[in-house]
């Protein structure tokens, strides 16, 4: 009997704390869609080059979805802008890159907050970078 009692125990805790931790990572993926294209600087005007990219954004709620999809053309112009105006050398390294994805997140993070009083975004994840020319 002290056995089954140990087991039922054992069940009922574990099971108690896969429901926490569930109800705390209430995360949601959006994904920025169609992708990325658009160009970045090269050595000269005449040199440009181009970058298609994939990103996912990691919401920290499945609640921002709405509003994430609604603001979405924002944060696109955002991302954009940002890859557009970067050298050659920063596009084509890879710390480069992570650069690029920080400055992202940081300033889609910042527009999310003053549209909406909230960053809503946890993360931005890049699936795809493709860097061709330049």
């Amino acid at each position: 009997m002290r056995r089954i009692f140990s087991t039922v125990t054992i069940l009922f805790v574990l099971s108690f704390s896969a429901n926490v931790v569930q109800a705390q990572n209430n995360f949601a993926y959006y994904g920025l869609e169609p992708d990325i294209v658009t160009n970045f600087l090269g050595p000269n005007a005449n040199n440009l080059g181009f970058v298609r990219t994939t990103m996912e954004l990691m919401l920290e709620d499945v609640e921002y979805i709405e509003a994430i999809e609604h603001h979405s053309p924002l944060l696109r112009a955002t991302i954009i802008d940002i890859i557009g105006r970067q050298p050659k050398d920063k596009v084509k390294s890879l710390t480069g890159r992570e650069d690029i994805r920080r400055m992202s997140l940081e300033r889609i993070r910042e527009l999310m907050q003053q549209e909406t009083g909230n960053p809503m975004i946890k993360d931005l994840i890049i699936t795809k970078f493709i860097v061709q020319g330049g």
